[in-house]
């Protein structure tokens, strides 16, 4: 699948198409280094090429990260259609934009998912709010309640969810970035190390850190057991 990609700012030459979805089928991975010219290229010096409109680096960009880019998309919209705008808007934040990236706050793998997270939630909000604008007008069975015990769980879990994403702002970036790979990208913790570029030790100092800050914010809002909800990993 090769999308057109939508209308944006003026630039020096027309926006390249993002082939977003195109190996969704295979597992993904941290990083997928790619065979050609630009195969020993950094991923900061791409980003630095993209300034004078090179396609070709936003290509190589791609074919390394857009895999688990679409990965971690996927798994927070749960819709492969929703997954891949995302992940065509983000790459295209990346062309339009390139100067976004600060090299000195990290790697442009852990900045371009953080980018992934923060669309693809907001993806899922707006999906959310359209759909109930657009309730259906049937009437319930006269069997049986459209709520229950069931239902009265997702709906406390949801706004449990939902003061978690709001105490993750108040984490400092490393150890946001870490506990949203793990937990919202189902990333394992080598698996974030590689991504972050940082060593594993580090990362699971980060995530306990984090997870400590977390469960002291979350306690006068949640209680006792609003924090037991949330299990053991938080």
């Amino acid at each position: 699948m090769t999308p057109s990609c939508p209308p944006g700012p003026p630039l020096t030459g027309p926006a390249p198409a993002v082939p977003v979805g195109a190996d969704r089928a295979a597992p993904a991975g941290p990083a997928e280094r790619v065979a050609g010219p630009d195969a020993d290229v950094t991923d900061a010096e791409l980003v630095s090429r993209l300034v004078g409109r090179d396609t070709t680096a936003l290509d190589v960009l791609y074919a390394r990260h857009g895999r688990a880019s679409y990965s971690l998309a996927r798994r927070i919209c749960a819709d492969e259609s929703l997954a891949e705008d995302v992940v065509q808007e983000v790459f295209l934040v990346l062309w339009r934009d390139p100067g976004r990236f600060d090299r000195t706050r990290g790697t442009v793998v852990s900045w371009l998912l953080t980018l992934v997270h923060h669309k693809a939630v907001d993806a899922v909000r707006r999906e959310a709010t359209r759909r109930r604008h657009h309730v259906p007008s049937e009437e319930p069975d006269e069997g049986g309640s459209a709520t229950g015990p069931s239902a009265d769980r997702a709906a406390l879990g949801s706004i449990i969810a939902e003061h978690v994403r709001a105490a993750l702002r108040h984490l400092p970036t490393e150890q946001r970035q870490a506990l949203g790979l793990a937990y919202y990208g189902g990333y394992t913790q080598r698996e974030v190390a590689s991504i972050t570029g940082v060593p594993i030790g580090t990362v699971k100092s980060r995530m306990f850190t984090g997870v400590a800050k977390l469960r002291v914010l979350l306690a006068p809002v949640l209680g006792t057991s609003g924090l037991e909800l949330l299990g053991d990993t938080w």
